[in-house]
């Protein structure tokens, strides 16, 4: 179920190639969902003595993710807000995902309930994420940092089609 989430998550990208409002506004609140969904199914696998603190902040940054994502699907219905929700994309959510991604990645790896490798391109192409973003923020914009933010994305359908084909493992307490 979790890597079905995870692909459903990425339906928010539909509207910008469409331009189509009412799919927009479907595929953004379907978006949001998704991401809340994750860390709430995830939440117990992920809750031994040692995550805890890390499992909340994981579970807080997503639900502030999904729920601007879901937004984001609603300013898409007022036409005079639309251009909102390119800020909300661009400038607040992608902080949020970035936090919530580097807080899953070290929760699988210290969880070790999908192979190590996964866990480790996954933080890395989250630390990449982050350090894109800081560069744009600075006015640095190439087609290079375009292409670099090919790891998360690819990280993440990897994972999906994981754990869709193989499950997660039995967790180990670290």
């Amino acid at each position: 179920m979790v890597g079905v989430l995870i692909i459903l998550a990425y339906s928010m990208l539909i509207y910008p190639l469409t331009q189509n409002k009412a799919l927009g506004f479907v595929t953004d609140i379907l978006s949001g969902l998704a991401v809340i969904g994750i860390p709430l199914l995830l939440f117990p696998l992920f809750q031994t003595p040692n995550n805890r603190t890390l499992n909340y902040l994981y579970l807080i940054s997503r639900l502030g993710e999904g729920m601007l994502m879901i937004a984001g699907g609603f300013l898409l219905l007022i036409s005079s807000l639309e251009p909102w929700r390119d800020r909300i994309y661009s400038d607040i959510h992608i902080y949020f995902f970035i936090s919530g991604a580097i807080f899953f990645y070290i929760l699988l790896y210290r969880t070790k309930v999908v192979p190590e490798f996964i866990s480790v391109w996954g933080l890395v192409a989250a630390l990449l994420l982050l350090i894109i973003t800081i560069l744009r923020l600075f006015g640095i914009n190439s087609t290079l940092l375009d292409v670099l933010l090919a790891p998360m994305i690819l990280n993440e359908l990897f994972l999906a089609i994981w754990l869709m084909i193989r499950g997660f493992k039995s967790p180990s307490s670290p």
